[in-house]
């Protein structure tokens, strides 16, 4: 056995337990806005929202408002969205400007910040100084196809910060997907009740009981700094690391090219996400293309390279990504503090939550699916608002999730709950997102169980 799956066999922290301050308290709620959003690395928008110079998006977190800007072909812009003048927000969404009016007074600002236009200007006497008049900076890069922001200006660098991740994540090239999908709404719950939703896998035999006729989701799971990941062990032999950590399986039942196609279908209609029509078409005709019998290994190797030439006859190539990276980068990522990425050859599945006001039983949350489609063949795509219970929208399996964060937020202000007891091999994100969380917070560290 492997030395990287060895560990994987047993758990790299002992069993812990974490109190539910940081989810059910309005006092540690505003104390975030403080202490932990204007310090971190924020993913605020997608690079492709903002393609042409003028284009703009406006990213909200708690009390602070930030505007993202192409401001030169090569470049992209970040500043606080008020006014100089009396604090006016400037704009709102997203849209494209030749430049930023302020509605309140007439004051203007370029692409790049500048005051262009105080009204009245001589009435200040020459006290008002160009530095004092231009928008203040954050900070901005961008990584993965995403735009993000910090507004500490003595932050470390995106690349740092977002180290193991981005070179586990950078052979999957999620700068050249799309949004195929991009959905989000209100929900009753703390930001991070949602996130922690969504970052393991051991919740499905709980929350997807349905899916386990498919496959089985036993999972192995890792800290990695300020990030976490985690992936499918595959109890069935003859198949490789590689084959059994990656989200597309053999699946459940004696015949694999039956199990992968049921797998594949159900993913795509129950979730509409974690796979593609591509996926789901080439396996369809497994039954036809290879005879019973065929071992589950030469199955899923023929699938693979069936989808990876329908791909590229439409004119979507895949990243050459060697197996065994892949099987080390699991099926997904969380990205401290709030970001969860599922990802896969041509596609992603990605999650964000972010606090809704200083109430610690709201959130935004928003869900979105990006994948690799021909050039200029990706469709046009918009933020589209939907309720928690719209299973239309949100599909079966999500709206299962959306059931457990309401009832979770409810259940950790019962005085008979003691506090959380994350499974030590495969909710370790979960841990390790404590852990990270209170290096901010200064409380809410995960306890030794006893």
């Amino acid at each position: 056995m492997s030395t990287a799956a060895a560990s994987r066999e047993e758990p790299n922290v002992e069993p812990v337990t974490i109190g539910t301050e940081a989810f059910t308290s309005a006092e540690y709620a505003k104390a975030e806005g403080v202490r932990l959003w204007p310090r971190v690395w924020q993913h605020a928008c997608r690079v492709e929202e903002i393609p042409n110079v003028g284009d703009f998006v406006v990213y909200d977190i708690l009390d602070d408002t930030i505007l993202i800007v192409r401001s030169k072909p090569d470049k992209i812009s970040a500043f606080y969205n008020v006014c100089a003048h009396r604090g006016r927000r400037l704009m709102s969404g997203c849209g494209h400007a030749s430049h930023f009016h302020c509605r309140y007074h007439a004051w203007q600002y370029d692409l790049e910040g500048e005051n262009i236009r105080v009204l009245d200007k001589e009435d200040w006497g020459g006290a008002l100084a160009p530095e004092r008049l231009r928008l203040r900076e954050v900070r901005v890069d961008t990584w993965g196809g995403w735009v993000w922001i910090n507004m500490d200006p003595d932050c470390e660098p995106l690349r740092e910060y977002l180290e193991p991740a981005a070179s586990m994540l950078d052979p999957f090239q999620l700068e050249q997907m799309r949004y195929r999908w991009r959905q989000w709404g209100y929900f009753d719950c703390n930001w991070k009740t949602a996130m922690e939703a969504f970052i393991e896998s051991y919740h499905v035999e709980g929350t997807h009981p349905q899916l386990l006729k498919y496959a089985e989701f036993y999972t192995w799971s890792q800290s990695d700094g300020w990030h976490s990941h985690h992936g499918f062990k595959e109890r069935d032999p003859s198949l490789s690391t590689s084959q059994s950590n990656t989200i597309v399986r053999a699946g459940r039942g004696a015949d694999a090219r039956v199990s992968i196609a049921d797998l594949q279908e159900e993913v795509f209609r129950t979730v509409n996400a974690s796979t593609t029509r591509t996926f789901v078409d080439a396996a369809a005709r497994l039954v036809q293309e290879l005879p019973e019998g065929t071992p589950p290994d030469r199955v899923m190797a023929h699938f693979l390279e069936s989808a990876r030439r329908d791909d590229a006859a439409r004119g979507v190539r895949w990243p050459d990504i060697d197996p065994d990276h892949y099987a080390r980068s699991g099926i997904a990522w969380n990205v401290f503090p709030n970001l969860s990425i599922a990802h896969g050859y041509t596609f992603a599945l990605c999650y964000r939550a972010r606090p809704h006001g200083h109430d610690p039983d709201k959130c935004i949350f928003e869900a979105s699916v990006l994948e690799r489609f021909p050039q200029g063949g990706e469709p046009k795509t918009e933020w589209v608002f939907a309720e928690p219970t719209d299973v239309q929208k949100w599909r079966s399996v999500l709206i299962q999730d959306f059931a457990n964060m309401s009832e979770v937020q409810r259940g950790m202000k019962c005085r008979g709950f003691r506090g959380t007891l994350p499974n030590p091999r495969q909710e370790q994100p979960v841990i390790n997102f404590h852990r990270n969380l209170a290096r901010y917070m200064g409380t809410g560290a995960p306890r030794p169980l006893k």
